[in-house]
């Protein structure tokens, strides 16, 4: 029993990894199963699953995420955004003479805006873990909002400095230092369905991958290719607000079914090249308490697997099908930064 709660939502894996588990079905990413990975390797070729991280652009398809603002950083004498093509002997007058230049540059980036990880602090849930008839939000493995992850605030140093600082668990900083590493698995929605704004159940994604051979074992991370980001990459950062929101396959949440074989499957991760794997449910007509996002609540709240959103599949997807293959090697760690709730990345694909 995990010192944190005495009941856990059922079909949970709270506890399975041990009391201050804070990696979910990471922990299946053994290295029999990095070998795994390495063993579909056989051109030696690489592919980058990210997105440019300046795009889709705009704020249309969220306007809490903000794009990516690059400059210089401020010079030797506090001056800002100065350093950029800085020649080293003009920083001080009759010193010595250097050849070089330099320059420096900072980013001030929303962590979910384009290619990124949700980790288990993405999500959680109102649930009665105490067991005392009284819900309590609550995460993965029944880490506690307000105890467990709190921020921000200002730092009790008493300096005046206004510093900001979080204080939590569940952060990517641990799935970083495990490491992303293993089999990927490829289902190529896109082939089957072209780019109809729908849900897929599983009824349909299995027909699709029974039609290609598709195998999924424990400890592989599942990618799902819509070619929704394919689509982003041709409006060029200056997305149409209205079919950014209304085109490509989406898995259906609202199938049961579906979200049992996800539990079932036992796979380490779920990534989509979508905005968020799943489509949003429409409300409840019943007006009952439900999760706005089923796979969400599912996968980060009580499966502790790990959502990777806006990946872009399209040239690894048709590599894939000219070779009859949907496996290969995936490395796709998150930023090493500590309490992170998202994060961008650049997985590599091996074939």
């Amino acid at each position: 029993m995990a010192k944190r709660w005495v009941q856990r939502p059922e079909g949970s894996t709270w506890g399975d990894w041990g009391d201050d588990d804070e990696l979910g079905r990471i922990n299946l990413l053994t290295p029999e199963k990095v070998l795994q990975g390495v063993a579909e390797v056989s051109a030696g070729i690489t592919f980058s699953l990210s997105l440019p991280l300046d795009f889709p652009g705009g704020t249309a398809l969220n306007q809490r995420r903000q794009p990516p603002r690059l400059a210089p950083t401020e010079d030797m004498f506090g001056n800002p955004d100065t350093f950029y093509n800085v020649h080293m002997s003009n920083m001080a007058e009759g010193g010595p003479r250097f050849v070089d230049v330099w320059a420096d540059d900072v980013v001030s980036l929303s962590l979910q805006y384009s290619t990124q990880w949700d980790s288990l602090a993405h999500v959680g849930a109102e649930f009665d873990a105490d067991g005392d008839g009284i819900e309590e939000p609550v995460y993965y493995n029944g880490y506690r909002a307000g105890i467990d992850l709190v921020g921000p605030k200002v730092d009790a140093r008493g300096d005046g400095s206004g510093h900001v600082c979080f204080a939590h668990h569940l952060g990517l900083e641990h799935m970083a230092f495990h490491g992303v590493q293993g089999r990927g698995v490829l289902i190529d929605l896109a082939h089957h369905l072209g780019h109809e704004w729908r849900g897929v159940d599983l009824k349909t994604l299995e027909e699709i991958m029974d039609a290609d051979n598709v195998v999924i074992e424990p400890g592989d991370m599942l990618l799902l290719h819509t070619g929704f980001a394919t689509e982003v990459l041709k409006w060029n950062k200056e997305p149409d607000p209205v079919k950014i929101h209304m085109m490509c396959t989406y898995l259906d949440s609202s199938d049961e079914a579906l979200l049992e074989w996800i539990s079932d499957s036992q796979i380490s991760a779920l990534v989509a090249d979508n905005y968020a794997v799943e489509g949003f449910v429409r409300k409840d007509p019943t007006r009952q308490r439900h999760s706005l996002l089923p796979i969400h609540n599912l996968c980060l709240f009580k499966l502790g697997v790990p959502l990777g959103e806006m990946w872009y599949l399209d040239e690894l997807a048709t590599w894939l099908r000219a070779h009859n293959r949907n496996r290969f090697l995936l490395t796709a760690p998150p930023l090493r930064l500590p309490g992170i709730v998202g994060s961008p990345l650049t997985p590599i694909a091996t074939v």
